[in-house]
């Protein structure tokens, strides 16, 4: 979560530690006083953010990282476990696909199907559009999104008999 993505030049025998530090010091370059005073103001730690980030960012197509942290506060507010499958997915590096029945069991900490609250750590590195969508998130009623397969873009739901019915409709392999 904290190694900022961004375009960085390396060199061949450069020490893993300098290489380290400058993404390092690109995040914290990244992160004005004014973010930092917005995540002060948020009632969440600087790790908290950047995990509502990093969920953000895996979760994303680019256009409605706003209403997915929306989701995910509402859902938090409420205590409703977030139901994100990228964060199931991030304990399992080497699997490729949607998660498995046996992933979806899986009592993992980063299981949120099964686990309310967030995951322990952030799943990706967030860049500052995701880390500004969860400082600054729209005010809606959705509680719910799912992926249109015909569209590749999220539908929002505020409840979950309209989120069920729009899933059943949808071929997720």
């Amino acid at each position: 979560g904290y190694l900022f993505p961004d375009t960085y030049e390396f060199f061949v025998d450069e020490d893993p530690t300098h290489a380290l530090s400058r993404l390092l010091d690109n995040f914290n370059t990244k992160m004005s006083d004014e973010l930092m005073q917005k995540v002060e103001a948020a009632g969440y730690s600087l790790n908290q953010i950047l995990t509502i980030a990093s969920l953000i960012e895996k979760e994303t197509d680019g256009t409605d990282r706003e209403n997915i942290a929306s989701v995910i506060y509402n859902r938090l507010n409420a205590g409703m476990p977030l139901g994100i499958d990228a964060s199931i997915l991030y304990a399992y590096p080497d699997h490729e696909g949607a998660p498995t029945a046996d992933m979806l069991a899986d009592p993992s900490p980063y299981n949120t199907r099964l686990n309310t609250g967030l995951p322990p750590t952030p799943i990706a590195n967030p860049g500052i559009a995701s880390i500004n969508a969860a400082l600054y998130p729209e005010s809606t009623g959705y509680y719910y999104y799912a992926l249109d397969t015909a569209t590749g873009q999220h539908r929002f739901f505020t409840n979950a008999d309209e989120f069920n019915a729009f899933v059943a409709t949808q071929n997720y392999e």
